[in-house]
């Protein structure tokens, strides 16, 4: 498995407890990355994943909830909320993923982590997200 797919299923598992049952960032992500024996690289990834998912949950969120407005966010399913975050992540800030990389490894992660839906759902947000901004516009939000 390619690392930084390896490092997104981290990051994800990581958001899931954090998000569904609180525990501590600090405690959860060195012990996954552990278990996983991810290698170093894999690790900055996946740190840098879960850290800006969580700086920015209020902004992503509010970007979820205008392109699911049928699906309030917090009624989502934690998987779904969280590959959602993630991959807007790596859209709005991750200078180093392509556009086309960042949603395939979202409905990636829908097909391994999520319910027979998640992957479309997964898509369907994503696209309509990716209407809105052009790659232009995308490279300089991630500068601003």
């Amino acid at each position: 498995m390619k690392i930084r797919r390896q490092a997104r299923g981290i990051a994800l598992q990581a958001l899931f407890e954090i998000d569904s049952v609180g525990h501590d960032i600090n405690l959860v992500l060195p012990h996954l990355i552990e278990n996983e024996n991810l290698p170093a690289e894999g690790a900055t990834f996946a740190q840098a994943l879960v850290l800006g998912v969580i700086e920015h949950t209020a902004r992503l969120d509010a970007i979820i909830a205008k392109h699911a407005p049928e699906w309030p966010v917090e009624q989502l399913a934690i998987v779904d909320r969280n590959i959602l975050r993630i991959a807007l992540y790596e859209l709005h800030y991750a200078e180093d993923v392509p556009i086309k990389v960042a949603v395939n490894e979202a409905v990636e992660l829908a097909k391994l982590y999520g319910s027979d839906t998640a992957p479309r759902f997964v898509n369907g947000v994503l696209g309509a997200f990716l209407q809105e901004h052009s790659p232009a516009e995308l490279r300089n939000l991630k500068h601003a």
